[in-house]
């Protein structure tokens, strides 16, 4: 058994890292309310905004190059959301898990995806597979800005019209409750048509004013930038969820070893008294 000193010092070291994870849980544990709250108040306007765009793509008199597939080109994007900094338990690696069983379904289709990574950590790990990565953004931090993601948006948009992409993908670590993320694919462009669960008989046919085409043209980039803006609000949430979780339990586990290591360092105390009593007593009948 280790000398009780030696083992003091190694409890008073996990002390010290005890105090670390846990300063680090309460922090991403204030960090996780504000970005909730951000993410909470945009989810109403996008699920109706999608809603909409979803009914109006469906009528007969709706046109726009962005409901539009591009089933001729075998260009695709697939744009990644990962995490800057680590601890965060498995949050990157349930991301480029469902990345890498995305891309290789596009490209059994036929697609050859353009990994655009958001995040050191997926840039690091495309690295290091030496898989192709065609930008890289690491300027995404607890929170950001809707012209930052706009300007993302609108140039998916271009490139789309242009016929250049075929499709617009999103990975990321979608937020559904405090207990529950999970790494989804969200097609960003074309836009979806609705579900069909409406028979022919049950449709409701609208009345446009202004026309389709105007209406549709105000629309539809509105629609595909709050979507891409709630991507990056989930997957902002959802890690310091993971984050808040992984120091939580890691403060635990220290939490566990400070009191194995004190048991040790009092059976250690125990074993050295035992001793120099025994050598005491020894050196005292060898006197008589």
């Amino acid at each position: 058994m280790a000398k009780a000193r030696a083992i003091i010092k190694r409890r008073r070291a996990v002390q010290n890292i005890k105090k670390i994870t846990q300063t680090m849980q309460l922090i991403a544990t204030a960090r996780f309310q504000k970005c909730l709250q951000r993410a909470l108040a945009s989810q109403p306007y996008t699920r109706k905004i999608t809603e909409m765009i979803q009914t109006l793509g469906g009528q007969q008199a709706a046109d726009h190059p962005l409901l539009k597939p591009n089933e001729n080109h075998a260009q695709s994007i697939l744009l990644v959301i990962t995490s800057n900094r680590g601890l965060c338990g498995s949050y990157n690696a349930g991301v480029l898990r469902r990345m890498m069983e995305t891309r290789r379904e596009l490209e059994a289709a036929g697609l050859t995806p353009a990994n655009e990574i958001v995040g050191k950590k997926g840039l690091n790990y495309l690295r290091f597979l030496r898989v192709p990565v065609s930008a890289g953004i690491t300027d995404v931090e607890d929170r950001i800005a809707f012209a930052r993601v706009a300007e993302m948006a609108e140039r998916y948009m271009r490139l789309y019209e242009q016929n250049e992409v075929g499709r617009v993908d999103v990975v990321f670590m979608q937020f559904q409750s405090v207990g529950v993320q999970r790494p989804t694919v969200v097609p960003l462009l074309p836009i979806q048509p609705p579900a069909a669960s409406q028979s022919p008989k049950t449709r409701v046919e609208f009345e446009f004013s202004p026309p389709p085409a105007e209406l549709l043209r105000r629309l539809i980039p509105e629609a595909v930038k709050i979507r891409l803006f709630q991507c990056f609000n989930d997957a902002i949430v959802s890690e310091q969820v993971a984050r808040m979780v992984a120091m939580k339990a890691a403060t635990d586990a220290a939490g566990d070893m400070i009191g194995f290591l004190g048991r040790q360092a009092n059976r250690a105390r125990q074993s050295q008294i035992t001793t120099e009593l025994a050598d005491i007593v020894g050196g005292a009948n060898a006197v008589q």
